[in-house]
């Protein structure tokens, strides 16, 4: 499989069976985001990951982006033409005063400022301010949760990482941790700023999520070793229905450059909470991968969805299919992709007898063998036991004897044995 699978680690994956099956399906790249990562549990949640498998461990930082604190109930309901405080100091949240991170941001509010929260788009309009807090009209009433992003209405400069993410950063070096994603690049100041911090051999992936990112697109593309597109956050600031036209050119100007780009948001959105999904996209991965992605990134489906491992399968099957598609054919091919290993020696070898073959087969003389070597005759009969396809002669014997392996080079299982032991087993075995 040419193009990667990123998966985003959480609640409904942060266990060694779903680490597991996520590895065995390829995933090359396990993200643990830091907006939903306290950093008390930053150093634990890197150590079980590390335990459960190899592969590598990416910490994606907050970055310059302003969210909603805690709310008592987990959420709050805005009512339009409400008054709303956001305090500078910490509050228990509800639906009069909460809180927004960072806790200072309120300094850079102005009265007039619209400030839209939450992908269920609630508006609301600073008609006050103090040295304590600022007051907010509700224009547009909704659901509001805890730590969802914040999107003030004009351009508000904001470090490029928070005390958290510095603090994390810090703890993932010690941990061996050598991938890092910056949130919310607006320029190549900022990815210059995660450079210093994350060291020289280590790989930096900017994260293409807001205006000032796509006005410094080439500089933030040159200066990091990947670019990643938050379909998500952009559309905050980006009209969704611009947002097509936008990753194509992300894509091809990426490639251009000899950039690596990777795609995340809403890929398999339906799949949070069903088996299968929609047509629409299946379309959108196929058409992704088509315009030059180099890889998909799984975020709520793998980290809270109730199909974490169905979802990553499915993104395997569709990237396999993506790759194997000759466009230049006049058949079409319905032949589902297969998530099963490849027969070792590249094709399975078939032994059954046929009708002709169990001609008189009753007179032929017969003896009793135990259910183990019956076991092992079926084996070899469906192919299980390739890629041998006749007798050892004797050079073939002898190579197996002495290197667990055919004459072509071809491996042998290394748990085949002693010699004399079943030694026609191969080390994958495949139906």
């Amino acid at each position: 499989m040419e193009r990667e699978l990123l998966c985003t680690l959480g609640p409904a994956s942060l266990n060694a069976e779903v680490i597991g099956r996520l590895s065995e399906l390829g995933a090359s790249l396990f993200r643990i985001n830091l907006s939903h990562t306290s950093l008390d549990r930053v150093a634990s949640t890197i150590r079980f990951i590390q335990s459960c498998t190899d592969v590598p461990v990416c910490l994606d930082t907050e970055g310059a982006q302003i969210r909603t604190g805690d709310f008592v109930d987990g959420t709050i309901k805005l009512r339009e033409n409400s008054i709303v405080h956001a305090s500078r100091h910490r509050v228990p949240g509800d639906s009069v005063n909460f809180n927004l991170y960072p806790l200072d941001i309120i300094d850079a509010l102005e009265v007039g400022d619209f400030i839209s929260i939450d992908f269920n788009s609630v508006l609301v309009q600073v008609v006050d301010k103090t040295d304590e807090a600022v007051a907010l009209r509700v224009l547009t009433g909704g659901d509001v949760g805890r730590n969802k992003a914040v999107t003030v209405e004009r351009d508000i400069v904001l470090p490029p990482l928070t005390e958290k993410d510095q603090a994390a950063v810090d703890i993932g070096r010690e941990l061996g941790i050598r991938h890092f994603a910056l949130s919310f690049a607006n320029g190549p100041d900022d990815v210059e700023v995660l450079r210093r911090r994350i060291g020289p051999g280590a790989t930096l992936i900017s994260k293409i999520e807001c205006a000032g990112g796509l006005a410094n697109l080439d500089a933030i593309a040159r200066g990091s070793d990947a670019i990643l597109i938050d379909r998500g956050d952009l559309s905050r600031q980006v009209p969704i229905e611009q947002i097509p036209t936008v990753q194509k050119r992300i894509l091809r100007r990426a490639g251009e450059l000899g950039v690596k780009v990777y795609v995340a948001t809403n890929l398999l959105e339906s799949m949070v909470s069903d088996l299968t999904p929609t047509r629409a996209e299946v379309n959108d991965i196929h058409n992704t991968l088509r315009d030059g992605a180099d890889g998909l990134v799984l975020a709520a489906e793998t980290a809270i969805g109730a199909y974490p491992v169905r979802c990553a399968s499915m993104i395997v099957k569709m990237i396999q299919q993506f790759e194997r598609t000759d466009d230049g054919g006049d058949s079409y091919p319905f032949d589902p992709a297969s998530l099963l290993v490849a027969p070792h020696g590249g094709r399975l070898i078939h032994r059954e007898a046929t009708a002709e073959d169990l001609a008189g087969v009753d007179a032929l003389p017969s003896i009793e063998v135990s259910q183990t070597d019956l076991m092992d005759c079926e084996q070899f009969a469906v192919g299980t036991y390739s890629p041998l396809t006749g007798f050892m002669d004797r050079e073939t014997l002898r190579a197996v004897l002495e290197t667990n392996r055919l004459p072509d080079g071809t491996v042998l299982d290394d748990a085949a044995g002693p010699p004399g032991g079943r030694i026609a087993r191969t080390r994958d075995r495949t139906r």
